[in-house]
């Protein structure tokens, strides 16, 4: 197990990258096939990732984890990626990243108990509720709403494209519990348990096919007010600002399954045959190559360095936000190019189900979308910039 409160140095991080490689290789590559016909993960490996002192990665000591930052985050990402984890299933096994933050950060030390030590412990799984029919990225008009009586929230509505939605046993869940826009937002614990609150059906998608996706709904769904994260009408600022870190995870998601698909294509380059020679022998083919490893650099670089500017800046401000968004769409931008030019190379053999090609091509498509949708980002950016006037 790591002690990743110690990790801090570069030879720390590079242990840390070492064991999640280890754990990728034995617990989770020999089985990847199976996990993306099944649609999903068994629960056994969160429990597993759990023992291996990886879910409590960036997770505060004092809310059960094992501490570190988003650098010792990019360390054990990259290790899992290297060694063929596809983006799928790092979004459903580290699904906490997205729904348990908000939580260790505003919450109280009840919820903080309740969801997310056994979470990090790989007992429970939880998901983040926010979107919703029709509603995609725009967060400030949440239609759920959750009325007070007494001392319950009565919560009616509905979510869709949640993560992990349906082996969830809980999911925070934005509701709008005052006036209209972005001040009337709550974030609300619900477990997964409780009358009212259904599963209405499991999503089928092009890519992510490990990762478990659901549409939920919420009938008159009662939970105690206790559940509230933080203050009431203040979940829209409290999901601002862990976006950043979500798309950074998408960031390092995009540059690590382009570096691993550019791995796999120069092997394969190697060793396929056409016309009596390596097909790395054609020119054609090797520039490719060449203009894959820049983009995966390039994408790499930036990501890095808006790591480092956060973990600099102590967390969230404007600067770093507007960065954030250039850095997913950098390394979105290079997935998709990068996915698409190895399934070319691969050529018959990219195409075929079950190839890991083909695997990272399917997932990288969602990347732009994920996490707040490219156009959304770059008008985001464009304001924090100050290009709108």
């Amino acid at each position: 197990m790591i002690a990743v409160e110690e990790v801090s140095t570069a030879e720390d991080r590079a242990a840390l990258k070492a064991a999640a490689a280890e754990f990728t290789r034995r617990e989770i590559a020999p089985h990847m096939q199976e996990w993306e016909d099944a649609g999903e993960l068994p629960r056994e490996l969160h429990r597993k990732a759990a023992a291996a002192g990886l879910m409590g990665i960036s997770v505060p000591e004092s809310a059960g984890g094992s501490g570190g930052g988003l650098l010792d985050t990019i360390a054990m990402q990259e290790g899992m990626f290297a060694e063929g984890a596809t983006s799928g299933l790092m979004s459903a096994l580290f699904t906490h990243g997205i729904a348990v933050p908000h939580i260790v950060a505003h919450g109280s030390q009840e919820l903080i108990d309740t969801y997310v030590r056994p979470t990090v412990a790989g007992e429970m799984i939880g998901s983040l509720g926010i979107t919703e029919p029709g509603g995609g990225s725009d967060v400030g008009n949440i239609r759920t709403t959750a009325v007070r009586d007494g001392d319950e929230w009565v919560i009616n509505g509905s979510k869709t494209f949640i993560t992990s939605g349906t082996r969830a046993d809980f999911v925070t869940t934005a509701c709008r519990t005052g006036g209209p826009g972005a001040g009337g937002v709550s974030l609300i614990v619900v477990p997964t348990t409780t009358p009212g609150f259904k599963v209405d059906r499991k999503l089928a998608k092009m890519g992510w096919h490990s990762s478990d996706t659901a549409e939920l709904s919420y009938v008159d769904v009662r939970v105690p007010v206790t559940n509230l994260v933080g203050d009431e009408n203040a979940g829209f600022w409290y999901i601002a600002e862990q976006f950043v870190v979500e798309r950074m995870a998408l960031a390092i998601h995009g540059y690590a399954i382009a570096e691993r698909s550019l791995e796999l294509t120069a092997d394969y380059c190697r060793q396929r045959t056409t016309f009596g020679e390596p097909l790395i022998k054609r020119q054609v083919v090797r520039h490719k190559l060449v203009e894959m490893r820049r983009q995966v650099e390039a994408a790499k670089a930036f990501t890095y360095a808006v790591a480092q500017q956060y973990v600099d800046a102590g967390g969230v401000n404007e600067a770093v936000i507007a960065q954030a968004c250039l850095a997913k769409e950098t390394a979105c931008n290079a997935a998709t190019y990068v996915c698409d030019q190895a399934v070319q190379l691969h050529g018959g053999t990219g195409y075929m189900h079950g190839t890991e090609v083909e695997r990272h091509y399917r997932d990288a498509r969602l990347l732009p979308i994920g996490g707040g949708a490219t156009e959304v980002l770059t008008d985001l950016a464009a304001k924090l910039l100050g290009y709108t006037k």
